[in-house]
C-alpha cells in the first residue's frame, strides 16, 4: 500500500530531533550494573541452553530427548544472533570495558563474518535506512521490496526468492557483502570481491563443519539424530530471524526514499527517516528478548548504540514524541506485519499496471510535474 508523503519542516525537524536527542542522553546516562547484568545472564543462558541442547541430542534416538534437544539448540542460536551478537556488534555493551563483548571484536555463531556485518549492517543499513539504491537491505540484492525499483521479469520469482531467502537466511546474509546485483550487472568483477568472498568461505565452512560434520561425527552411532537437529536447529534461527527482520522493515505503514529526497538531510530529518522506514512487533518479555528487542525496530533505528533491553521503557515516550509530531509510528502483531509484507512481496512481483515496466512511481512524478 502506497503511503502518502509526511514531512517537517526544518524547524520541526531540528526540535524533533533534539527531543529524541536529550533522551538517548538520560539512558546512556543511566547505564549501569543492571545493564551489564543482564548481558551476562542472557551469555549464560544462551551457552546453557547449547550446552544442555546439544547433549540431548546425543540422545536423540529418544523422541523426546531430540525435540526438547532441538528446541533448546535453536533457542540458544536465535539468541546468539539476536539479543548477543546483533545488538554486542552495535557497541551496546562497549562501555562496560569487557573485551568478550567488545563490538569491534566480537564474533557470532553464523555464516556471515562479523566484519562484513559490522560493515553492511552497521554503517550502510543504519546509515542509508530504506534509501533505494543505498541500503541493500531492500530485497537484499535478490527480492523487489520496494515499487521505487524497476521491475524486471526476474521479479516474477519474488516469492520463491523470499522463501528461499527465508530459509537460508544466515547464508544469504553471508552473501550480502558480494553485492551480487553489481557483479551481474557488470558494475563490478568477481575478482573485485575476491576478498569477501574467501572471508564467507573460511567463516561458512567453520559453521557446516562444526554443525554437521563434528558433533554428529561425536556422537558416533546417534550422528542423524545430532545432523538432523543441527539442520532444525538452524532452520528455527534463520525463519525466526527472516520474520523478525521483515516485519520491522517491509510491512505496510513503511516508507522508502530516494537519494535526492535525503541529500543535507539534517540530524532531525535523519531521525524522521528511521521511524517512517520502521516498524514495531507487540508482544511481552519473552518475545521481546527472543527477538533481540528488534521488535522495537523504531527505537533501535533512532538509537541503535542504546542496550536494547532499554528500548521498552522508552518506546510510549517516543511514541508521544511522534504523535505531537504527527509522525506514523507503525506498531502492530506479528500476524499482522508479517501478513502485509508478504502481501508486498507478492504484489512487486507483478509489473506496474501504468507506464510499463521502465518506470518507478517516482519516475511518474517527475514526468507529472
Amino acid at each position: 500500500m502506497t503511503q502518502p508523503k509526511i514531512n517537517l519542516t526544518n524547524e520541526q525537524a531540528d526540535e524533533f530531533g533534539r527531543e529524541l536527542d536529550a533522551i538517548k542522553e538520560r539512558v546512556m546516562a543511566d547505564l549501569g550494573q543492571v545493564d551489564a547484568d543482564y548481558i551476562r545472564r542472557v551469555i549464560k543462558a544462551q551457552r546453557g541452553l547449547e550446552v544442555g541442547g546439544r547433549a540431548l541430542l546425543f540422545a536423540g534416538i529418544f523422541p523426546p530427548a531430540w525435540l526438547a534437544g532441538t528446541a533448546m539448540l535453536g533457542i540458544s542460536k536465535i539468541l546468539d544472533n539476536m539479543e548477543i551478537g546483533h545488538n554486542i556488534m552495535h557497541g551496546q555493551y562497549d562501555w562496560m570495558r569487557d573485551p568478550n563483548i567488545r563490538g569491534g571484536d566480537f564474533e557470532w555463531d553464523t555464516a556471515c563474518p562479523a566484519d562484513q556485518w559490522r560493515h553492511s549492517h552497521n554503517y550502510m543499513h543504519h546509515t542509508h535506512t530504506n534509501i533505494v539504491g543505498m541500503d541493500r537491505d531492500i530485497g537484499y540484492g535478490i527480492l523487489r521490496m520496494s515499487e521505487d525499483q524497476r521491475w524486471k521479469p526476474y521479479f516474477l520469482g519474488n516469492p520463491l526468492y523470499a522463501f528461499l531467502l527465508m530459509v537460508l537466511f544466515q547464508y544469504g546474509v553471508a552473501l550480502h557483502e558480494m553485492e551480487t546485483e553489481r557483479i551481474t550487472s557488470g558494475e563490478i568483477k568477481l575478482a573485485d570481491k575476491r576478498e569477501v568472498l574467501q572471508a564467507i568461505w573460511q567463516k561458512t565452512r567453520k559453521q557446516v563443519l562444526k554443525d554437521y560434520v563434528a558433533f554428529p561425527l561425536l556422537a558416533g552411532p546417534f550422528a542423524p539424530f545430532v545432523f538432523t537437529g543441527n539442520l532444525t536447529a538452524n532452520l528455527m534461527r534463520n525463519v525466526w530471524s527472516y520474520m523478525i527482520i521483515f516485519c520491522g522493515h517491509f510491512p505496510d505503514g513503511t516508507q522508502e526514499f530516494t537519494v535526492e529526497e535525503t541529500q543535507g538531510e539534517s540530524r532531525g530529518k535523519w531521525y524522521f527517516r528511521q521511524v517512517l522506514g520502521s516498524a514495531n512487533l507487540t508482544g511481552g518479555k519473552l518475545f521481546h528478548l527472543l527477538s533481540g528487542n528488534l521488535s522495537h525496530q523504531i527505537e533501535h533505528h533512532l538509537f541503535p548504540d542504546i542496550p536494547a533491553r532499554r528500548y521498552t521503557e522508552i518506546a510510549d515516550e517516543v511514541k508521544e514524541i511522534c504523535r505531537r509530531y504527527g509522525v506514523p509510528y507503525n506498531s502492530g502483531s506479528l500476524p499482522k506485519q508479517f501478513g502485509t509484507g508478504v502481501r508486498k512481496i507478492v504484489k512487486l512481483a507483478v509489473p506496474p499496471l501504468d507506464r510499463g515496466a521502465d518506470t518507478t512511481p517516482k519516475d511518474r512524478e517527475r514526468v507529472a510535474a
